[in-house]
């Protein structure tokens, strides 16, 4: 054998290690590539899952959005109908606080009263003792 069968031998051989090894890689490669689209195929169906599930919540809250904005109507129709109460009770309490400060008022206008009277009692009380003081004065002295 000379040097170029040699070299030819050495060429052919590492051409079939090349393609020895560039076989793996493209079959690992194909591998990776149906993995890829296992992956691909199952990341679809969960789309589609999700988006099934999303359109079935979607709708469902808007139900609930509806449901809810009828029943805060319904709260606030109610509460405009009990508004008149809560003012009739205002009203009503700001009577009793005005009927306490008149018998308040009433109550020390009594007092204030009663002293008066008492007072002119005692001094009619001193002015009768006095009147009789002065007739038994006056009958001692004339008789």
């Amino acid at each position: 054998m000379n040097g170029f069968e040699i070299a030819a031998l050495i060429a052919a051989i590492a051409f079939a290690v090349l393609i020895y090894f560039l076989i793996r890689l493209v079959g690992q490669v194909n591998q990776v590539v149906a993995r890829v689209g296992n992956t691909i195929d199952e990341t679809n169906k969960t789309i589609q899952v999700v988006t099934k599930d999303v359109d079935i919540l979607s709708r469902e809250v808007e139900g609930l959005l509806v449901k809810s904005n009828e029943l805060l109507n319904d709260v606030n129709q109610k509460v405009a109908t009990i508004d008149p109460l809560f003012t009739a009770v205002a009203d009503l309490s700001q009577s009793v606080i005005d009927l306490n400060d008149a018998g308040r008022n009433l109550v020390a206008h009594v007092e204030t009263l009663g002293k008066s009277t008492a007072q002119a009692a005692v001094a009619g009380k001193v002015g009768k003792m006095a009147i009789k003081y002065i007739k038994k004065n006056k009958e001692t002295t004339e008789g």
